[in-house]
């Protein structure tokens, strides 16, 4: 479980359609305010989604083999092999030329609630899937499960921590240095999606299948 959770986090903090939709909240008017109500929502729902299955499970792993258990592992696998398909099929696509969302026009007018919503919208759920279903084999008797489950919410929350206490101590060249990082993303953003769909895909593709015959 605590392996998976990392790997799932770690993917889900590389993104890079929220990262440049974050860059872009932080370097609008009261960016900073913006920034904050993002991440704050984007960690809730993660949390949220922690608890349901905390909820569901009494905060105990299901028998091995069991019906809930195999339920489990069948998602992830389901989860892993939507990846691989989406990211082959992301890869032979042909190119097609791209704009800025239209919301980036109305970017400075945003409230802190509508950077709040963003943050759900654009929240990688089946990613979050993944990391659900790999938190029903927690046992919240352990210290361990606890900082697994915490680590994965955190890690996964990562780059948007990071860059809001960046613009916080160092406004002038954090804005610079974040807007050049934000070209990047979107000059790449097609490799890195598919990069990043195939890699956890062929992971949990791999994992389901070997805890399936286990």
């Amino acid at each position: 479980m605590v392996l998976d959770l990392v790997v799932i986090g770690l993917a889900i903090t590389l993104g890079p359609l929220h990262n440049s939709a974050f860059i872009l909240l932080l370097s609008s008017r009261r960016g900073v305010r913006k920034g904050l109500a993002f991440m704050v929502s984007w960690l809730a729902n993660l949390v949220a989604v922690i608890a349901v299955v905390v909820l569901l499970t009494g905060g105990q792993p299901p028998a091995r083999h069991s019906a809930p258990s195999t339920a489990a592992i069948d998602l992830k696998l389901a989860i892993g092999l939507a990846l691989v398909l989406y990211g082959a099929y992301r890869h032979h696509r042909p190119p097609r030329p791209h704009g800025p969302p239209r919301w980036t026009a109305r970017i400075d007018d945003a409230s802190a609630v509508t950077a709040a919503g963003l943050a759900w919208l654009l929240q990688p759920w089946a990613l979050v899937g993944a990391g659900a279903a790999s938190a029903v084999d927690a046992d919240l008797s352990t210290l361990t499960a606890w900082l697994a489950l915490i680590g994965y919410c955190l890690l996964a929350t990562l780059s948007l921590i990071v860059m809001e206490l960046y613009v916080v101590r160092a406004p002038a060249v954090a804005n610079a240095r974040l807007n050049a990082l934000r070209t990047w993303l979107e000059q790449h953003q097609e490799q890195l999606v598919v990069t990043l769909s195939l890699l956890l895909g062929l992971w949990l593709t791999a994992r389901s299948i070997a805890e399936l015959l286990s």
